[in-house]
């Protein structure tokens, strides 16, 4: 077999096995597709109908009559929103400090920080509970989004990218007279578009599917976010999984949105954290 024999014969293995693992990764999706337009009766048909043979739209009705899902969307989109947003402002920040500014004892301080990322985080929860609680803000927003004001990996991953960063635009600015908030902001923060930008989505997921902290801060079901709606239609002895499938995917749709409108920069970011010189 020749040269271009073996190529094609590669490209289109590749391609194949592509394929199988696509299918592999979307059949769960599908089912819950399939899920959500069955009936109560017709989950528990034999055989399985991974095609619904009276599909209807009741399971996405009932969301929205057991729980008051449309606030509870607006509650985790406006969490994530701020989560994130805080996130990137205090990681940027403090990365510029430890990448480009002549901090004493800054590798110290910078190992001690990373340091932090290894302490699980269920080990904070009542550290964080107890400050949450003098400072009055449990049961409030601002207690499930303060937390972002310190995020170690945040910090690590924009740290190596503005390291990436030549010292020589900062260099020409000082010699205009620019200060240190000017070239923070003009011209760090968009070189570092790529990176915050990664840092944006996987900060915004890790935000929207949260359900450990908001459920130890949140009582008020007004309050309460979209991982809690769902988990409230989980029944104490049954569950009607064609209700919460149509939930799950209700609740997915904004993660794709996010997802779609800045994977393009996703992949760059990823590639610029792992620089280190």
């Amino acid at each position: 077999m020749n040269h271009k024999g073996k190529k094609i014969i590669d490209v289109a293995g590749f391609y194949l096995v592509s394929a199988l693992m696509t299918i592999i990764v979307l059949i769960p999706f599908f089912w819950m597709l399939s899920t959500s337009l069955k009936s109560k009766g017709a989950l528990m048909a034999l055989p399985i109908q991974w095609i619904p043979e009276e599909p209807g739209l009741k399971a996405y009705q009932q969301v929205f009559e057991r729980f008051p899902f449309v606030r509870a969307m607006f509650n985790s989109v406006g969490i994530s929103v701020f989560y994130t947003a805080i996130t990137i402002l205090s990681a940027s920040m403090a990365a510029f400090a430890f990448a480009k500014l002549a901090v004493p004892c800054k590798k110290v301080l910078f190992s001690l920080y990373i340091a932090t990322m290894m302490i699980p985080t269920q080990v904070t929860l009542i550290p964080l509970f107890v400050i949450m609680n003098r400072l009055e803000l449990v049961d409030t927003y601002g207690s499930v989004i303060l937390p972002a004001v310190f995020r170690a990996f945040a910090v690590f991953l924009l740290v190596q990218n503005m390291k990436s960063i030549p010292n020589d635009f900062m260099e020409a600015a000082q010699m205009d007279g620019a200060k240190l908030g000017y070239i923070y902001w003009r011209i760090i923060m968009p070189l570092s578009t790529p990176a915050i930008a990664s840092l944006s989505i996987t900060t915004f997921m890790e935000s929207w599917n949260d359900y450990l902290w908001p459920l130890v801060m949140l009582s008020d079901k007004k309050k309460m976010t979209l991982t809690l709606a769902l988990n409230s239609l989980n029944g104490q002895y049954t569950t009607d999984y064609n209700v919460l499938m149509a939930g799950s995917l209700i609740s997915m749709i904004p993660i794709i949105l996010v997802y779609t409108a800045a994977s393009g920069k996703m992949k760059n970011g990823l590639m610029a954290g792992g620089i280190k010189q």
